[in-house]
């Protein structure tokens, strides 16, 4: 007689408790505090425990460290796991541990071994309901390893759990893969974000320099314009020194911005020499003086009677402390004064600029010193500037391996900044002042000059200046023009601008240094960019000297009268 073995309602749910029991893996479910919630047979017979026993109590109560084993660490390592699987929401599976269980009798421990995985059941709104802990006793297959044993039944299961092993490490270096992926992507996008910014500070950079030299020929043609007006105009006249003051403004903005960049982008070069520190201080309070006395404030200066030598570049030390005097005096209110000291203290000098003026916040000392930083906030009172003096101010000091600081008590208490530079390690008679020299000869007149500038007033207000001055001037504003005008006539002078729109003033030099049988007579290079490399680069081409915008009449003559006169004019 056949028995028909009838097959189970599609329809009808599963038993899950009888499936959970089913389980050969051994099962916890713990709750988010690690209460035991319900446990399968498979995990009661590896641990020996009955369910009325240890549901509802926590594991680490249940399953405690080995007493007697000192080194035991299986509820530190269990409750690591088991706390960043609450944390993060994703399984952790732990490498085998050694985790003793209470012996049956209970007198004691067994040495039992696991492969434990935790893994998180999440409740509707995404968090952690419960975590499903699940073990494999591996203490046979740790055992096996460590004696040696070889038996072939011990082989299998070590070679089943072997398996199972290496499917968990193929899912965790699944895992470790695609980590590594998006760790690369991430990467890229982190690489792309700081090259947009490189290109956006290279362009600002850019900007500020291009503006700074494209100011330089507007402000020359003022400033010469000004000496033109000052020819005709008694000395002292109201409006000419309103012009002059403002244009020097303009200027040193200028200056500023151009310096600024060249800090930022580490282009600011030196031209370094052992110097007395005291001439350089002596001569910078000096060019300062007018200016504090025109507004009312006082300048004070101490000095040492011994020399302050130091290795530096006297132009960029006159600049940096011509910058803090120019702080000191937009800062101070008429009648308050400004002291600046100067002192060798343990192998530095230390320079010091004291003012009454408004001071600013204990906190933000280190603040003055970045871009577009100032001490007054912004309004119809504050004075003129960028911004952009005091970190033109710390970068030539970094670059003379010294430092800058800045403190104040507070609001209206005065300010002080102090600069350290190390002493040049030489004789004291190697650090003397300058010795003084004669006064100059008058310069040379009478000189048939070539004027090449692209801007036409500036070309015209040079010309009306060096023309009172005595001398033939020709302009033209091109580089082809210069070259025609220069193999067609002798002149003794040619001035030449470097930005020209056709050729650049360099090839212009060249090319008129290169002609066979042509005069060679002085040239002389006039640009916004005045830095070191720019006049080096004027010298290679061909000029005998290079100055800078806004072209002073002063310096032009000062240049003349320190050449021989070894050529005609």
């Amino acid at each position: 007689m056949t028995t028909t073995v009838p097959h189970p309602d599609p329809t009808t749910p599963p038993d899950y408790r009888q499936l959970f029991d089913a389980l050969l893996s051994p099962l916890l479910l713990l709750r988010p505090d690690f209460v035991i919630v319900d446990v399968n047979q498979a995990y009661l017979s590896a641990t020996s425990t009955s369910g009325s026993d240890i549901v509802g109590r926590s594991i680490f109560d249940v399953f405690p460290d080995n007493p007697s084993d000192p080194t035991a660490d299986g509820v530190v390592n269990l409750r690591r796991s088991l706390e960043t699987v609450v944390a993060t929401g994703r399984p952790d599976t732990m490498s085998i541990q050694r985790y003793d269980i209470p012996s049956d009798d209970g007198t004691g421990f067994t040495e039992r071994y696991w492969s434990p995985v935790n893994a998180p059941v999440l409740d509707a709104a995404g968090r952690v309901a419960f975590v499903v802990h699940r073990v494999e006793n591996v203490t046979e297959f740790v055992h096996v390893r460590r004696v040696g044993r070889a038996q072939e039944r011990a082989r299998a299961q070590t070679q089943m759990r072997a398996e199972r092993m290496e499917i968990d490490l193929f899912v965790r270096a699944r895992e470790i893969d695609e980590g590594n992926v998006q760790l690369r992507a991430a990467n890229g996008q982190l690489e792309a974000a700081a090259g947009q910014l490189r290109q956006q500070k290279e362009a600002k950079d850019r900007f500020i320099a291009t503006l700074s030299h494209e100011l330089r020929n507007p402000l020359a043609a003022a400033t010469a314009a000004t000496e033109v007006l000052a020819l005709d105009l008694p000395p002292g006249n109201p409006v000419l020194a309103v012009l002059e003051r403002q244009l020097a403004i303009l200027a040193r903005m200028s200056d500023d911005l151009l310096d600024a960049t060249r800090s930022l982008t580490g282009r600011l070069e030196l031209v370094r020499q052992v110097l007395d520190f005291r001439t350089v201080v002596r001569a910078a309070v000096a060019d300062a003086e007018p200016a504090f006395a025109r507004t009312g404030r006082f300048l004070h200066l101490d000095l040492p009677e011994e020399p302050v030598p130091v290795d530096g570049d006297r132009l960029r030390l006159a600049q940096l402390l011509g910058n803090l005097l120019t702080n000191a005096q937009k800062y101070t209110l008429t009648g308050q004064h400004t002291h600046v000291g100067l002192h060798r203290t343990d192998g530095h000098a230390e320079l010091t600029v004291r003012d009454e003026g408004i001071g600013f916040d204990p906190g933000q000392g280190e603040e003055l010193f970045g871009v577009f930083t100032r001490a007054a906030p912004t309004g119809p009172s504050t004075p003129e500037g960028l911004g952009l003096g005091l970190a033109v101010v710390r970068t030539i000091a970094q670059l003379h391996d010294g430092s800058v600081s800045a403190h104040s008590e507070g609001p209206g208490m005065g300010a002080l900044f102090r600069l350290a530079l190390p002493c040049a390690a030489t004789r004291e008679t190697d650090a003397v002042a300058p010795a003084v020299r004669p006064g100059p000869d008058p310069a040379p007149s009478g000189l048939r000059i070539l004027m090449v500038e692209d801007n036409v007033d500036l070309a015209t207000t040079y010309r009306m200046l060096l023309e009172h001055h005595g001398h033939r001037v020709t302009c033209v504003h091109t580089g082809h023009g210069a070259l025609k005008a220069a193999t067609g006539e002798h002149f003794g002078l040619i001035l030449c601008d470097i930005d020209l729109p056709d050729l650049d003033g360099h090839t212009v030099a060249r090319r008129l240094r290169a002609a066979p049988d042509g005069d060679r007579p002085r040239m002389v290079a006039v640009s916004g960019f005045n830095g070191p490399a720019d006049r080096a680069r004027s010298l290679a081409a061909g000029f005998d000297a290079h100055l800078g915008k806004p072209l002073e009449i002063a310096d032009l003559d000062t240049l003349l009268r320190s050449w021989p006169p070894d050529r005609d004019s």
